[in-house]
């Protein structure tokens, strides 16, 4: 059981300044005494709250640019948590081995030897260590990222009130999953000094196009009434398959999500209700291009009801595949249970080497399926106006509210005492000190690291590029729109 912590008056009573101008200092709070051989778990510290990301964060490591995509340095990264109240009572052992299966038990071990697992900030010398209340756990692990694009974010504007940018496609919003410094709001931090942004409304990761920011959380607040007044407009255009019908089309499927991990969802009767307008802009014997106006903000919805309607987006690397049967999902048809399409999708990724397509490892497939509250799509993404550095999980897991905007799946953090991530520990000669962006380091290997093991095909700039462009925000005050992107030409070709 832990120490109850000092009040706000500090435990005791409080006289008012004495003679001599002289202040009483409040007695420090009295410690219950342990029982024979009861570990002490020290109260919980107060969570930071804000919006920023600082310059440490930002110096945790830097970018290099190789065959069209950006890539991220490998580095010593801090994941934190309190312990959970389904951990109370079990040994840090079992837990790594029901929940955290992505690393064998080997790994945890020699992770704990290596002074990188800590426990209530001590070194954990014993993995069966029955956990308590109140714990406070630290795991420094050695931290790949995905590349993205090497396509740079073009800023559209920026005043007093907003930042509003291009976003490529590849770049999630902020950080998730997988990724932290490979993220729109890193890379303005970084590259622009675009710092403290609150994000108003989110896009896909695989979806390019209008991203806008607040500057101030009053801004924020009164672009978010709008939201929910329904208020702003949304446009996108997108190339899908087949010659798509003229006149206009309007589905309302409800949408169900199929698996937070990997971030899929399906027309279903139990789903929510959803609302889309489309409408063709031209054919070209091959492929039509479609300007969509989402009434609602579910989860892949522009996706899921092209899939539905027949004309999936060409290049669509979820709601575009095999996996979905003959018939890729037109009209519902799928004759597959939930189980079985996730593994043919992972397998048809797999057999292509494209799970970073996904925005999912191979460890993240071997991690614990029951562990329901650490979704891990790439697309995940967590309203940064409430927290934007924690993490919901021990190892890498994020999670955002997939009711807002055309975002992917992921649960909503189920755990709110969750302390802000700082800046990768100095770990010695293993990490990686050379700040620059440039040529690849040489000294980025870690001894424990699975990851530094493995040789990965990387993806091509062009697989990176999905047919899926935010083209114009609208709100009561504001319009922001981009170009037309060249795949949406009347006089493109493949």
């Amino acid at each position: 059981m832990a120490e109850p912590g000092p009040g706000p008056s500090g435990g005791g009573d409080k006289d008012p300044p004495g003679a001599g101008g002289r202040e009483d200092a409040a007695p420090a709070p009295k410690k219950r005494r342990l029982a024979a051989g009861e570990r002490y778990v020290p109260p919980p510290r107060k969570l930071s709250a804000g919006v920023s990301f600082g310059a440490e964060h930002f110096a945790e490591t830097s970018y290099y640019f190789e065959g069209g995509l950006r890539k991220v340095r490998p580095y010593y990264f801090d994941f934190r948590t309190y312990c959970k109240g389904r951990w109370v009572g079990r040994s840090l052992l079992h837990v790594f081995s029901t929940e955290f299966r992505a690393q064998p038990l080997a790994y945890y071990r020699a992770a704990a030897r290596a002074g990188r697992l800590r426990l209530n900030e001590e070194p954990v010398r014993d993995l069966d260590v029955v956990l308590k209340n109140n714990d406070f756990l630290r795991n420094t692990v050695h931290r790949h990222e995905p590349p993205v694009t090497a396509q740079p974010i073009q800023i559209l504007v920026e005043n007093d009130e907003v930042v509003v940018v291009d976003k490529p496609s590849s770049l999630p919003v902020h950080p998730c999953g997988r990724f932290r410094h490979n993220t729109v709001i890193f890379i303005l931090g970084k590259e622009h000094d675009l710092k403290e942004l609150h994000t108003i409304h989110r896009l896909d990761r695989m979806t390019s196009g209008v991203l806008m920011f607040a500057k101030t959380v009053e801004v924020s607040k009164r672009i978010d009434e709008q939201v929910r007044e329904r208020q702003l407009e949304k446009e996108y255009v997108c190339r899908v398959v087949g010659e798509f019908p003229e006149h206009e089309v309007v589905c309302e499927e409800p949408i169900l999500v199929v698996s937070y991990k990997v971030g899929v969802c399906r027309v279903d009767p139990k789903g929510k209700f959803c609302k889309t307008i489309f409408q063709r802009l031209s054919y070209n014997g091959k492929s039509s291009v479609v300007k969509c106006l989402p009434r609602t903000g579910r989860t892949h919805q522009i996706r899921v009801h092209l899939q539905y309607l027949g004309h999936p987006i060409v290049n669509d690397p979820i709601y575009n595949m095999e996996a979905w049967g003959p018939d890729r999902g037109k009209g519902g048809k799928i004759d597959k249970t939930d189980e079985e399409l996730l593994k043919a999708l992972v397998e048809e990724h797999r057999s292509k080497q494209s799970l970073d397509i996904l925005g999912i490892s191979e460890e993240d497939l071997n991690s614990s399926a029951e562990n329901k509250d650490c979704g891990n799509s790439g697309d995940c993404t967590k309203s940064v106006q409430a927290d934007p550095v924690s993490e919901n999980s021990f190892p890498a897991e994020d999670a955002e509210d997939p009711e807002r905007n055309d975002t992917a799946a992921c649960p909503p953090n189920s755990d709110s005492n969750l302390e802000t991530l700082e800046k990768n520990k100095e770990l010695g000669s293993w990490e990686n000190r050379d700040g620059q962006t440039g040529e690849k380091s040489s000294e980025e290997k870690d001894p424990l690291c699975v990851e530094c093991k493995i040789t990965r095909r990387d993806p091509s700039p062009k697989e990176l590029v999905m047919y899926l462009h935010a083209l114009r925000y609208k709100g009561a005050e504001f319009e922001y729109c981009s170009k037309m992107p060249e795949w949406a030409m009347e006089d493109w070709e493949e």
